[in-house]
């Protein structure tokens, strides 16, 4: 039988699958989601592209697209995605229509007279989104889109359903061994919740930092 310390470090060694997955799945899924998000005001057709896309993602178990991307594209492509790489992937490009939807909704609060005014002053439509209509928006759905990054954080523990050694297998491997599930599981989940915390106390900063100002 295990300490305590002895567990809590054995469990550890989960982080280094955990943060790498949950880093590049944040990586792929907030950039593609705002992409998304943006490309829908220019064109009817992207628009039902992105849609169906959306709805597809949001309709399916995340499980399901996991073992899609790990057991099916191998067989179609010929080359094998390695755990880590298909986690990242597939949890990115979910997380990514969730993001999408955050940011559709901050984008129809934008009122539409600063679109038409933009073009009236002849402001380019890069600089019109980077420093006019992207800022407004990520103020007033901050707070759901550092939710949507605590939920993938989360979701992170599905990779184990595949063989990742993450936070959540490192547990079960201790239960395993001990024959007893009680302390591993009460030391992985003090571990997400730890990660969570810091993820909330991030959020709050920048919110603080970059998003306390108002606009008239």
């Amino acid at each position: 039988m295990m300490t305590i310390l002895e567990q809590i470090f054995f469990i550890g060694k989960g982080l280094g699958v955990t943060l790498p997955l949950f880093l590049g799945a944040f990586v792929i899924g907030a950039p593609l989601g705002i992409g998304l998000a943006i490309l829908r005001r220019f064109s009817k057709i992207f628009g039902c592209f992105i849609d169906s896309g959306i709805s597809v993602l949001r309709g399916t178990p995340v499980i399901l697209q996991l073992s899609f991307v790990y057991f099916t594209l191998p067989s179609l492509g010929g080359a094998h995605i390695g755990f880590l790489g298909a986690g990242m992937i597939t949890l990115g490009i979910n997380s990514a229509a969730y993001t999408g939807e955050i940011f559709r909704s901050g984008i129809e609060g934008i009122p539409f007279g600063q679109f038409e005014a933009s073009k009236v002053l002849g402001i380019r439509t890069y600089y019109m989104w980077k420093d006019i209509i992207i800022p407004q928006v990520l103020r007033n759905v901050w707070s759901s889109f550092v939710n949507e990054s605590i939920a993938l954080l989360k979701e992170t523990a599905l990779i184990s359903t595949i063989g990742g050694e993450d936070i959540l297998k490192c547990a079960k491997h201790m239960g395993s061994m001990q024959f007893t599930y009680f302390s591993p599981l009460i030391i992985a989940g003090a571990y997400y919740y730890g990660i969570v915390l810091c993820i909330e106390y991030l959020g709050r900063y920048i919110e603080k930092r970059r998003f306390s100002w108002s606009i008239s």
